[in-house]
């Protein structure tokens, strides 16, 4: 029913920058929360930031100083600016979204295929 589509991660060097995006489309009424997540290898997914539907920020101290989320309503898409990389922010990056479908219906978390980030260092 919902669909997420991630682009933009790769290959960079430490200090470098990389700006990930993630398009929602499908049934869709309408978007509360979006998020960026992410997991290395070995490790849980975290939450990295996330945008309410206000445009309310909230970022992992990780990353607070360094990363920007930022939403574009029209499009259903949520950018992560990523800057001042680090080896330590090598991990798969997953694009979240809360999404109502219907008039009627409640919120249901969908999420995209994920995004390979890696930071040499």
């Amino acid at each position: 029913q919902v669909q997420l589509v991630e682009s933009g991660g790769g290959l960079v060097q430490a200090g470098g920058s990389l700006r990930l995006s993630c398009a929602a489309s499908g049934r869709i009424f309408r978007i509360n929360a979006m998020g960026w997540y992410r997991q290395a290898p070995g490790k849980q997914r975290e939450l990295v930031a996330v945008i309410t539907s206000r445009g309310t920020t909230n970022y992992a101290d990780s990353v607070k100083g360094r990363f920007s989320i930022s939403r574009d309503y029209a499009k259903n898409t949520v950018y992560l600016q990523l800057n001042s990389l680090k080896p330590e922010d090598t991990a798969v990056y997953y694009c979240n979204a809360n999404v109502i479908t219907t008039m009627l219906a409640v919120g249901g978390d969908y999420w995209g295929q994920g995004t390979q980030v890696t930071v040499s260092s």
